[in-house]
């Protein structure tokens, strides 16, 4: 490629260093489809001879068929997908190929064509994450009113239904799909025209080039649309942020399945056994989406540290930029389909959860909440007659429901036999209705919500 300034070849360790064919040759699509957009327009500014551009088109599109059915062959000499391109491309047509690298170079070549990639990438995770969103919608609808423990610290604080809980994890999804949403909006500028940093004295119409490639308008800055990876971080971080999402619900799965939880069977499909012990069925799937949740941001740490301080414009450890996001939206799309899979799938045994959820004395702050509203005490009052309560409780060993009357009484004369009504798990869920409460006419309106709004 540029033979007329250096007189010996490349080192093969130089050779094996420099090519990117191993991990960029998945940008095929993008790569032609901006190879496309911007010989139309050489031919309408005159650049080059319609005939020519002809010949590219062709060519072109013979190399999609080709690549399509699989026949790209790595040569590490031709470093990219761009160069096994334009090569192929010179083999089919001849020397009108070397016309198409006119006003362009492979600097906003590849930043074009990275962007369009991760602008697929995007929507492909949206549609998957909003599978998981309707999934997690129809379980949640299935038990909007089944009553289980709700934790903080991983103790039992106070009932909440299984709706509500599945219905937290539809809001996060909610926010990785903007997330990425705002990441789609900020990258959908197109890079090409800029050439190597400078832009280009050829006449191009980078508008022209940009709409066709489905941008809402060309970069500004020349500098910055060569160096520019911030797009490739934010694509990073979001896919970090739904990682975290995803493993936060592995976490779950993985607790709620073992035996003195009890609150989950999970199906055949998305377990694994042991090889040593045959009573075993573990929870691989959930835990290896767990464990990917540290290798997306792995991904994003190391795309950060290679940017970090470099100057503009391009520099070529920028070659580095692709492999932790091709990684990444492996990881995630994968991770999603699992817990897509699972959350579809998993039989929740809701006879524990309920059993569970009574547990811990988890209706005391519906004792304090009594006080106050009933006999108008104030809260923190009613918080020390509560834990009174729950003493008497403890040392009987039963739960606050069961105390008697007399026994509550002798802990604060006010107490009367209408404390009863509030006291079970399904009256403390019934009443948390305020705007995103566990109640399960709030949970049954949430899901309307999140079925419009999707």
């Amino acid at each position: 490629m540029w033979g007329g300034r250096f007189d010996g070849g490349p080192a093969a360790v130089m050779r094996d260093i420099n090519a990117s064919i191993s991990f960029d040759k998945r940008l095929w699509r993008q790569d032609l489809a901006g190879s496309r957009a911007h010989a139309r327009m050489l031919a309408a500014q005159g650049i080059v001879d319609a005939a020519d551009i002809d010949a590219i088109l062709g060519g072109l599109d013979v190399i999609a068929g080709e690549y399509e059915a699989g026949g790209l062959v790595e040569d590490a000499a031709l470093e990219d997908i761009h160069m096994h391109v334009e090569t192929r491309l010179a083999a089919l047509i001849g020397p009108a190929a070397g016309r198409l690298h006119t006003a362009r170079s492979r600097n906003d070549q590849v930043a074009t064509d990275f962007r369009l990639w991760v602008r697929d990438a995007i929507d492909a995770l949206d549609a998957q994450l909003d599978a998981l969103s309707q999934a997690l919608l129809v379980r949640a609808d299935e038990h909007a009113a089944s009553v289980m423990p709700g934790f903080t610290h991983l103790q039992i604080a106070q009932p909440v239904t299984l709706g509500h809980h599945l219905m937290a994890y539809v809001e996060m999804v909610r926010r990785d799909r903007g997330r990425f949403a705002d990441c789609r909006r900020r990258l959908n500028e197109c890079p090409l025209g800029s050439a190597a940093l400078a832009g280009t004295g050829f006449p191009v119409d980078r508008f022209a080039v940009a709409a066709e490639l489905g941008f809402d308008r060309p970069t500004a800055n020349s500098l910055d649309s060569v160096s520019d990876r911030d797009f490739a971080l934010e694509f990073l971080s979001a896919a970090t942020l739904a990682g975290l999402h995803l493993s936060r619900l592995a976490e779950e799965m993985v607790i709620w399945a073992s035996q003195p939880f009890g609150f989950i069977a999970l199906p055949d499909a998305w377990s694994t056994g042991s090889s040593i012990m045959p009573q075993k069925r573990n929870p691989d799937a959930a835990e290896l989406v767990r464990g990917h949740s540290g290798r997306l941001l792995g991904c994003l740490v190391a795309l950060a540290g290679t940017m970090k301080g470099l100057p503009l414009a391009y520099s070529k450890d920028m070659q580095d930029d692709k492999p932790p996001v091709f990684e990444a939206y492996d990881l995630l799309a994968l991770g999603i389909a699992a817990m897509t899979g699972m959350v579809a799938s998993v039989e929740f045994r809701t006879d524990r959860m309920r059993a569970v959820a009574g547990l811990g004395f988890s209706t005391a702050t519906d004792l304090a909440d009594w006080l106050v509203r009933v006999v108008g005490v104030p809260f923190r009052e009613a918080h020390h007659i509560t834990g009174r309560a729950v003493a008497a409780a403890e040392a009987a060993g039963v739960g606050l429901a069961d105390l008697s009357l007399e026994t509550l009484q002798a802990v604060d004369a006010r107490i009367d036999a209408g404390v009863f009504d509030v006291l079970s798990v399904d009256a403390s869920v019934a009443s948390r209705t305020s705007h995103g409460g566990t109640a399960p006419v709030r949970v049954r309106e949430a899901i309307a919500a999140a079925r419009e709004a999707s």
